[in-house]
């Protein structure tokens, strides 16, 4: 026993040692430039999926590798770290600390459900909305994260107000005291978790018999200690925590910025294909926007008929007086925008920045009309997304946020410097630098194929698929990354399976996009577990959730989600990018083979 113990401890560690063994006879036996890149493809992709070492650690391996086994020289693996990429990162940062700094993101998240009212519905679904529109400019983790405990004030408040409902309609017709109110409490002397109550008929109520006997079951969730005083309370916990985790996932889908993996594809595709210049900021957002926005509104009524039913009458009804419940739902929602206070001068500053870099960003290129970076003829592709990023971050580094006042030996007060709206300590603890190493590490690997000419092999073996129709050949890799990214995180997924299906269009003759697209895309479907990626994990541990009622919810989204981006692809994508020819910018294929 204590052999298999000592096995568990030092799991990861024998993992490495393994791994790094049993595949090297691949290059000795081999020893070619082809066998000794898959070498360390495979150790990264076994390291990446099994989470043995960090994940930007494992990304440094091409850096050490690559050098010692000839493929390339360690300046020129060293570049692939730092690429236009980051710097769009850094730019995206500076806006999301100082959203996050000003509670700018907590005052359009209140105001946007205030919006759309407290019917449970509804109120579902402005959730749903808002934390999609935060998620387009703000990380999936750090939205979920800001929205989830306002879903969870708002959940708690309808329990409350049920509570208080029941106990008013119970005095109302039993008097002071309920006598009427019998309740199972304990099974062998101990309190059980489910307790069913019976209630008289109440007032004003009638069924087909008269009469209501209506069963409360009270549950008691064992992680937050919560009390449910019915099973649609409960209900309500459960889908407010899916609301906010998939949506925020589903928002990252619409912009470049709005996840890592959109990042990581963008800068992939421009380099490889530097001479396309059809993907910017502008682009992306014009189809990606009403795939999200499908797969947003298909979320919302699948998950409101899986767990409370979908009345479109009910819904849809005019005139009907507010219930108790949203009542105090509403009262709660207004509360806590009136704790915000007036909209104070930085937050209107940070979102003037935010507006400008969004309005740089799809002007830019837009297609349909020349940009403002034909300004910039004489040097053609030289101002990227980064740029505008770059422009507006420096501005959060710059503009006033306050003035910092000292006391002098007089006793008076006077001013000696000024407060921005970021400091360079807030933005270091905001950057996400084990995502930028990640992302680095996927440019250097990639790098590393095309040295080593393993790409083109790659695209060789994959000539036979051209034989399939290529709807089947885009559904197959969606739904393989699709399954992949359940296990995997979605950045290191997007990374491993570039540089493998870029030379597969390229063998099959099909336009890049019209693979990759849908890939990338899907890479963010990581629906099905709590550890499928960092929202799923936020809202799961409020405790109202079980891995089941996940399972459940996530596959149904899943589905949703592959059949729009397929639809899409087929559809309304296609003219965009003239998909259906293979473009000039696309290199054809080699005849090399591994030796």
């Amino acid at each position: 026993m204590k052999f298999f113990t000592y096995i568990m401890v030092y799991r990861r560690f024998l993992l490495v040692v393994l791994t790094v063994l049993v595949l090297l006879p691949l290059p000795i036996v081999l020893h070619t430039k082809e066998t000794e890149c898959a070498y360390i493809l495979f150790v990264v992709a076994i390291f990446w999926l099994t989470e043995a070492l960090p994940l930007s650690v494992t990304a440094l391996l091409p850096s050490l590798m690559f050098p010692m086994l000839g493929i390339m020289p360690s300046k020129k693996v060293a570049s692939a770290y730092f690429k236009d990429f980051h710097l769009l990162l850094i730019g995206v940062i500076c806006l999301a600390t100082s959203i996050e700094k000003w509670n700018l993101h907590k005052r359009i998240a209140l105001k946007m459900v205030m919006i759309v009212g407290v019917n449970p519905a509804w109120l579902t679904l402005g959730f749903m909305s808002s934390t999609a529109f935060l998620s387009m400019w703000l990380s999936n983790t750090s939205t979920a994260a800001m929205v989830m405990p306002i879903a969870e004030a708002v959940a708690q408040q309808i329990i409350n107000a049920e509570a208080e409902v029941e106990t008013t309609q119970m005095t109302y017709f039993n008097g002071s005291t309920n006598h009427g109110l019998e309740i199972d409490e304990s099974v062998n002397g101990h309190e059980t978790n489910e307790r069913k109550e019976k209630t008289k008929p109440v007032p004003g109520c009638n069924n087909d018999t008269g009469k209501i006997s209506s069963k409360v079951e009270l549950e008691k969730n064992s992680g937050m200690g919560t009390k449910y005083r019915t099973k649609k309370g409960h209900m309500i916990c459960k889908l407010m925590c899916l609301c906010i985790a998939y949506s925020s996932t589903v928002g990252g889908l619409t912009t470049i910025t709005g996840t890592s993996t959109n990042l990581i594809f963008a800068e992939y595709f421009n380099t490889r294909y530097p001479d396309c210049r059809c993907l910017n900021f502008g682009s992306w957002f014009t189809f990606s926007f009403p795939a999200a926005l499908i797969i947003l509104l298909l979320s919302w009524i699948w998950l409101q008929w899986l767990f409370l039913g979908f009345n479109v009458k009910e819904m849809f009804k005019c005139g009907k007086t507010k219930t108790v419940q949203q009542k105090a739902c509403a009262e709660v929602i207004k509360q806590e925008y009136q704790k915000l206070g007036p909209i104070r001068y930085q937050e209107i500053m940070t979102l003037v920045l935010f507006i400008l870099m969004a309005l740089l960003w799809f002007s830019r290129d837009p297609g349909f009309v020349p940009g403002w970076s034909a300004l910039f003829s004489e040097y053609p592709g030289f101002a990227t997304d980064s740029t505008v990023a770059l422009l507006i971050g420096l501005l959060f580094f710059l503009i006033p946020a306050k003035r910092l006042t000292k006391t002098t030996p007089t006793g008076e007060i006077v001013a000696f410097d000024y407060s921005p709206l970021i400091t360079w300590k807030e933005f270091q603890s905001f950057m996400p630098w084990d995502i930028a190493i990640l992302v680095g590490g996927g440019f250097a690997l990639a790098d590393g194929c095309e040295e080593s000419g393993l790409s083109n092999w790659i695209g060789n073996k994959l000539s036979p698929l051209g034989s399939l129709p290529v709807w089947l050949i885009i559904l197959i890799s969606s739904l393989m990354v699709t399954s992949l990214t359940e296990v995997a995180s979605n950045p290191a997924t997007i990374t491993l399976l570039l540089p493998i299906l870029s030379p597969l269009a390229e063998a099959i003759h099909v336009n890049p996009l019209y693979i990759l697209i849908p890939s990338t895309l899907c890479t963010s479907f990581a629906f099905l577990l709590p550890v499928a990626n960092p929202p799923n994990a936020i809202v799961f541990s409020y405790g109202h959730l079980k891995v089941i009622d996940m399972v459940k919810a996530g596959l149904g989204v899943n589905i949703v989600g592959v059949a729009v981006v397929m639809l899409g692809i087929c559809t309304w994508i296609v003219p965009m990018f003239d998909l259906y020819t293979y473009p000039s910018w696309a290199p054809a294929m080699s005849n090399e083979t591994m030796p």
